[in-house]
């Protein structure tokens, strides 16, 4: 089967590839690993997460995004490549027509560089939008219509939140805490509190497996195992679910505020629909259990999680492709 166009939701934690009639074809971490002396791309996504914190010195694995930003292009342009080539044929009569999702606040030399590296990595034609309006769409949100759309897409570096209305935003703020900052919280909460050393990687499993955004007075308990601090031998705690929900408090608090900053900045006449139709969580931190509730309770807005929250994006880069006239006022093509 000819590949013709191509979805690319380019997250700071994962890489999606999403193809109109196959579905998401492609669901990797944003991950290289390169040779330090003559910098040679060794390995992409899974195979290159393996090597995280276990490679020798003359080897790097890293995210070449940072914050839902490009940090390093050129080994950007080198893991799109990796990606476009997966899904293509190794011989190829024609090129695709790629979508790329980027973080709303970007700037247009970030977008430039990013729709350069797209198509040196072999798309005959490069289309960028925001991932607030890829959420959106993935999440069956009309963007279309005269009225108020708001959706809050919490990804693996950003949260993005938009106000949305006639295909177009209207307002939009971004705060630099996603899941990793989550981790990253959690790791320095059971460092102080228990004098235990752990990775993020144990970090996201306790987030995973017992995180929630508000108290609850029926707690799960899960066992940490990592190092202890003092003696420096290998230790086990128990960590409850009210502990986790403290560790997030200041994490999630910021991503509440980028809510009020943008209900703040939004047309009265918008915020009233926002109020009767309520606001949209996307991405993998909308999983957090009660993170809905605490967002209501606190802002006093409804809210409500997307169905399949965590692909929203991808599947809106293939729906946005194959809408391309319907959606033209998001998209910035080359």
């Amino acid at each position: 089967m000819l590949v013709k166009k191509i979805g690319i939701d380019l997250g700071t934690a994962n890489t999606l590839v999403f193809i109109p009639k196959k579905g998401i074809v492609v669901n990797e971490p944003s991950v290289v690993a390169i040779t330090s002396d003559s910098n040679e791309v060794l390995a992409v996504g899974n195979e290159a997460k393996k090597m995280i914190g276990r490679t020798p010195d003359l080897i790097n694995a890293y995210r070449p995004l940072k914050n839902g930003v490009i940090a390093d292009y050129k080994v950007t342009e080198a893991m799109l490549r990796y990606f476009i080539n997966k899904v293509m044929p190794r011989v190829r009569f024609i090129k695709p027509d790629v979508l790329v999702s980027i973080p709303a606040g970007v700037t247009s030399t970030e977008k430039r560089a990013v729709t350069e590296a797209v198509l040196k990595a072999g798309a005959k034609n490069a289309y960028i939008v925001t991932e607030p309006v890829l959420a959106a769409i993935g999440a069956g949100i009309e963007i279309n219509t005269p009225t108020g759309n708001m959706i809050v897409d919490i990804g693996g570096g950003t949260s993005e939140v938009a106000v949305i209305s006639l295909g177009g935003v209207v307002a939009v703020d971004s705060a630099r805490v996603g899941g990793d900052k989550l981790d990253a919280a959690i790791v320095q909460y059971v460092k102080r509190k228990f004098g235990l050393a752990i990775g993020e990687r144990t970090a996201e499993n306790i987030k995973i497996e017992a995180g929630n955004a508000l108290p609850q007075i029926k707690e799960k308990y899960v066992e940490v195992r990592g190092r202890d601090l003092i003696g420096g031998l290998p230790k086990t705690v128990r960590i409850s679910t009210n502990e986790i929900t403290e560790a997030m408090r200041e994490e999630l608090g910021e991503i509440v505020n980028a809510i009020r900053k943008v209900l703040q900045k939004t047309p009265p006449e918008l915020a009233a629909d926002i109020m009767d139709k309520g606001m949209v969580l996307s991405g993998g931190g909308a999983l957090i259990r009660n993170l809905d509730k605490l967002i209501t309770k606190t802002i006093g807005v409804p809210c409500y999680v997307a169905d399949d929250a965590l692909n929203c994006v991808a599947k809106g880069t293939g729906i946005a492709l194959e809408n391309l006239d319907l959606y033209k006022r998001a998209v910035l093509s080359k």
